[in-house]
């Protein structure tokens, strides 16, 4: 597949390659894990592209290559057209622009530190203004993710925070340095479904206010199409289907992307008799690296998918991998 550069983007990931050795502990066996697998896709300024797909699917591995916390085996990832680098300029200009919000609000704050410490860490870092000054940037955006009263939350303690709170408080440190791109990773997966819409409406609300631009991982296609402008739908390590989220979601070609829409919960009684387009099949021994990643579980497995399907255009932007139309 080929991507078209477009005037207005900001990030683009090329042939992105991650693989991990895994070692036996009772054997001289070694397992080599295609976390992330030619992975290319393009991110527009002001634009909510979701990643989507079970857990292994390689979402999270490829927010830490973006961000250079893992190095790639190969490909390219490319920053306002320069592309980044292990030098230090385009390690600085990456960090400065692109901030992550973690998954588990608990774990991604230190326990010890003060709110203000907490929010204000980033600009620390990035040596952005005097105390003062960050401490004024600190209430602001505090305020802008709501936590109030800002000027006592700032001398409070994770601990003294609700989970909903703590997610704030990760955004706020997120927000203030003001990057041009948040990789949220599975940010409201761990929160009580009463805070998540609002956590998802406050991310929205500030994406429009000030065009940042949100790469939303997630395993909750409900949230995606609700947070979600364009979408890729990953599985072992590779993007199997690809466009405009309406476009995947309501039109689906690939049979692990049906699977994953018929596994969505609904408040309706009457889904529990609905029958499901696609029953995923008992995975079958396979070497799942050989063709199609799909092909140990897919009820309309071919003999052709022995052969790795590439991602064809439907249309201007939706691209799948598979030989057979579901439809």
């Amino acid at each position: 597949m080929v991507l078209e550069y477009l005037l207005d983007e900001i990030l683009r990931i090329e042939h992105l390659k991650k693989y991990f050795i895994k070692k036996s502990l009772f054997s001289s066996k070694i397992e080599t894990i295609r976390a992330v697998d030619d992975v290319s896709f393009s991110l527009n300024k002001g634009e909510v592209f979701v990643l989507a797909g079970e857990s292994g699917s390689g979402k999270s591995t490829i927010a830490k290559l973006i961000l250079k916390s893992l190095e790639a085996d190969s490909g390219k990832i490319i920053f306002e057209n320069h592309e980044i680098r292990n030098d230090k300029k385009s390690l600085e200009k990456i960090r400065m622009n692109c901030q992550m919000i973690h998954q588990d609000p608990y774990d991604s704050i230190n326990p010890r530190m003060k709110i203000l410490d907490i929010v204000s860490e980033p600009l620390e870092i990035h040596k952005i203004g005097n105390s003062d000054l960050r401490k004024k940037r600190v209430i602001e955006v505090l305020h802008e993710v709501k936590l109030e009263p800002a000027e006592e939350i700032i001398k409070k303690y994770p601990h003294m925070l609700s989970g909903g709170q703590r997610q704030r408080v990760v955004l706020a440190r997120a927000l203030s340095i003001k990057p041009k791109i948040i990789v949220a990773d599975e940010p409201v997966s761990m929160l009580d479904v009463s805070i998540r819409a609002e956590i998802l409406e406050l991310m929205h609300e500030l994406q429009k206010k000030y065009e940042i631009s949100f790469i939303y991982i997630t395993h909750d296609l409900a949230t995606a199409r609700y947070f979600g402008q364009r979408i890729g739908i990953l599985y072992l390590g590779k993007i199997v289907e690809m466009g405009q989220i309406d476009d995947v979601l309501f039109k689906p070609k690939h049979p692990y992307t049906q699977a994953l829409i018929d596994a969505i919960s609904e408040p309706d009684p009457e889904n529990l008799n609905k029958e499901k387009k696609i029953r995923i099949n008992d995975p079958i021994e396979i070497d799942v690296y050989e063709g199609c990643r799909f092909r140990a579980r897919c009820p309309y497995v071919i003999d052709k998918c022995k052969v790795e399907p590439d991602l064809e255009t439907i249309n201007k932007d939706h691209y799948f991998a598979c030989y057979v139309d579901i439809n």
